[in-house]
């Protein structure tokens, strides 16, 4: 049974929740080993496993969100949560995210699925006992979402948890764009800015943009159509938002999995919040009034803020898999 979620009386404002969690724990570390994975197309991504090693625990895969990584404070925190109940904690970074520049053009957008089926695939092949579980953060969560409708019944993972997922790129890109007087865009243009400044000599054949170009750009729906869609083979911005958004997936998950997602979202539209008639009937839906994005602080005390994501999805993970009768993996 997921608890409902109650947010902290002190943080009971949608953006507090969404900017504040990541100040309250500016000395929160966790200890992960870097590795590199080599795709079929001739690149890599580079994993971050938790330390130290748990050579027969079930698996647990995280997803960071938008221009996200391992210091992201999220990640750090879920993979400090999953660790603790019990499970091998590895999180995928997006190509492009990584300590390294990515070798090939391309780098990561909301709709691909093809490193992490890869990846997910790979686990499960070199741990073919080992049960696999993967949650996923805003961008990394439509991602995830839309992996698991692609693979249906042939999904290869145990369960999964969606957090705070733009399941409609559209709407939610239009909100991005408009919201707290457009600082969450500047927040995110200037990380993904940065980031592609890295990338400008794998690309300039494709896209002949230089650092001025680049860093002149101050929307995101430029941005999406100037360098996400043409890198990544999309006639535009509008035509990456239709196909790589995940809410028409939702019906065909066919995997345990915990969406969680507040109304309250303010980088995300109304339009992205699922409900009961967009999902299968393996999905547990749990929509609250507050929460902010990748927020859902709650707690009495505000010098100890209770981070409910980090309770309520390793609890769900556990109910999945250790409470399952094939044990083959102990």
């Amino acid at each position: 049974m997921i608890p409902k979620f109650k947010p902290a009386w002190w943080m009971t404002n949608r953006h507090v929740q969404t900017i504040m969690p990541r100040f309250f724990r500016p000395f929160h570390h966790t200890r992960y080993e870097l590795a590199q994975l080599d795709t079929p197309d001739g690149d890599f991504i580079e994993l971050a496993w938790s330390l130290p090693h748990n050579e027969t625990a079930p698996l647990a895969v995280v997803l960071h969100g938008l221009e996200g990584n391992i210091n992201s404070f999220y990640a750090k925190g879920m993979m400090k949560a999953l660790k603790k109940q019990g499970f091998a904690v590895v999180l995928m970074h997006f190509r492009n995210c990584s300590t390294e520049v990515n070798r090939l053009p391309r780098a990561y957008h909301s709709g691909d699925t093809a490193d992490l089926a890869f990846f997910i695939n790979h686990l499960k092949q070199q741990f073919p006992k080992r049960p696999i579980v993967a949650v996923g953060f805003s961008l990394g969560g439509n991602v995830l979402a839309k992996y698991l409708g692609e693979e249906h019944i042939h999904c290869p993972l145990s369960a999964a948890a969606v957090i705070s997922a733009p399941y409609d790129l559209s709407s939610s890109s239009d909100v991005i764009r408009k919201s707290l007087g457009k600082i969450y865009q500047k927040y995110l243009l200037d990380r993904m800015k940065k980031s592609m400044q890295r990338k400008l000599p794998q690309i300039k054949q494709q896209i002949p943009i230089t650092t001025d170009q680049l860093m002149e750009i101050d929307d995101l729906l430029e941005f999406d159509n100037q360098l996400t869609a043409p890198l990544h083979g999309f006639e535009n911005a509008h035509d990456y938002y239709k196909k790589a958004s995940a809410m028409p997936y939702l019906k065909d998950i066919a995997t345990p999995t915990l969406i969680i997602h507040a109304k309250d979202d303010p980088m995300l539209s109304i339009k992205a919040v699922p409900s009961s008639q967009d999902v299968s009937e393996h999905v547990t839906l749990r929509i609250s009034e507050r929460g902010g994005h990748v927020g859902f602080i709650s707690g009495n005390n505000p010098f100890k803020p209770v981070f409910w994501l980090e309770q309520v999805v390793p609890d769900y993970f556990k109910q999945c898999v250790f409470n399952n009768t094939d044990k083959e993996w102990l």
